[in-house]
C-alpha cells in the first residue's frame, strides 16, 4: 500500500457508507448513485466499483485485490492508488466511515 496523506489509513482499515447512505445503480442514468438523506450524487464506473466493495467487513487490501480480480488487464498499481485517492476523497466528503 502506497503511503497517504491520512495517517489513519491503512491496508486493514476498514471502510463502509455512513449510516443513512446508500449506493444504488440507477437504470435510466445507467451508473451508479449514491443517495443520501438531502440528495443524490452520480458517480463515475470507478468510484460505483470501489464503493459496491465498501461492506463493513473488507479491509482497504482486501478492496484492492477485490478490484485487481475484477479487472485483471488494469495494472495493479493504477488500481491502487484510485482506490486510495477515492476512498480519501470520500472520507474527506463525509460518504464513508471508518472505525
Amino acid at each position: 500500500m502506497t503511503i497517504t496523506d491520512d495517517a489513519s489509513m491503512n491496508g486493514s482499515t476498514v471502510y463502509r457508507l455512513r449510516p443513512g447512505w446508500r449506493l444504488q445503480w440507477e437504470e435510466a442514468q445507467q451508473r451508479h448513485v449514491l443517495l443520501y438523506p438531502e440528495g443524490m450524487v452520480q458517480l463515475n464506473d470507478s468510484a460505483g466499483a470501489i464503493l459496491a466493495t465498501l461492506d463493513g467487513q473488507r479491509d482497504v487490501d482486501g478492496v484492492v485485490a477485490t478490484l485487481q480480480a475484477q479487472f485483471p488487464d488494469a495494472p495493479p498499481t493504477a488500481i491502487e492508488q484510485d482506490v486510495l485517492e477515492f476512498l480519501l476523497d470520500a472520507d474527506r466528503q463525509g460518504w464513508i466511515h471508518h472505525d
